[in-house]
């Protein structure tokens, strides 16, 4: 059976070769959470390719979720996106829930933007809102690098002291000023779903520090730190919590606040990526 390392970089070679990224590439990468996707399509010279035709990847299977990495540029600078994600919840493990970021780590990304649609567990917050990711609570009981360690890819015992790296933060506050856009701070919290939170577990998330809520995105910062890969996050708060939210929740409510913040979002996107790229340097490519 072939190793993480050996499976991550024969998918980054394809990836390469497929979206024609050149080899000295240092490109910041995104992945688009549930209704979040549309970025993507916006990038100049976009290029696509389904999870079906990256080695290693499974078929994306939720709502909202395309399936496809698509490589472009933006102000000229390289971007890689990932249109939707894997889940927990879609009956894969941790470790390849976190495969397409190790593929990130392995192309060469100097940054990583995780996004998601999560449940605002903090009463201050409103659907709509977006958060920048200070830190997250990993709920599942679940880790990513469970198993033989992947030296050529991270030590054995990652520091996630700054798993959310402070220069992306600080440039995230500076794109969200240019973009006039209103950024909440806070802990995101992961669960394994796919049902909903209950308000009792919504009140222990909160009293444990979580502002939000989810079922993504651990895994995958998990990886990114592990490797060396500097990452920000924000959450889209679609919808208040249950025991918060006077009504019952769906996907569905999800995908349309997600649509409805679709122009603030892009706007935060399009302002952050340039500050992102010359926030960090570039790093070694693998493949």
């Amino acid at each position: 059976m072939s190793t993480w390392t050996e499976r991550t970089l024969a998918c980054a070679r394809a990836a390469r070769a497929g979206l024609g990224l050149a080899a000295d590439a240092s490109p910041v990468a995104l992945v688009l959470g549930s209704g979040l996707g549309a970025f993507a399509d916006s990038l100049e010279g976009a290029r696509g390719m389904s999870f079906a035709e990256l080695p290693g990847f499974p078929t994306a299977t939720v709502q909202g979720h395309k399936g496809r990495l698509v490589s472009g540029r933006l102000g000229g600078i390289d971007v890689l996106a990932l249109q939707g994600r894997l889940h927990g919840y879609e009956g894969h493990d941790a470790a390849t829930v976190a495969f397409p970021a190790r593929v990130f780590g392995v192309l060469g990304a100097r940054a990583l933007i995780v996004t998601n649609a999560a449940g605002g567990c903090n009463p201050g917050f409103a659907a709509g809102d977006l958060m920048r990711i200070t830190d997250h609570l990993n709920l599942t009981g679940k880790n990513p690098l469970i198993g033989h360690n992947e030296d050529a890819l991270g030590p054995r015992f990652p520091d996630l002291s700054h798993a959310y790296d402070p220069r992306l933060s600080e440039a995230m506050l500076k794109a969200a000023q240019q973009a006039g856009v209103k950024l909440q701070a806070g802990v995101y919290a992961q669960m394994n779903g796919p049902s909903y939170e209950t308000p009792a577990e919504v009140r222990m998330a909160h009293k444990l520090g979580a502002d939000a809520v989810g079922m993504s995105t651990v895994p995958e910062v998990i990886v990114a730190a592990h490797q060396g890969l500097p990452v920000c996050g924000i959450s889209c708060i679609t919808n208040l919590a249950a025991g918060i939210s006077p009504v019952a929740l769906t996907h569905e409510e999800v995908m349309e606040v997600a649509k409805a913040v679709e122009g603030r979002f892009l706007g935060l996107l399009r302002a952050l990526i340039p500050l992102a790229h010359a926030a960090v340097p570039a790093r070694k490519t693998l493949a």
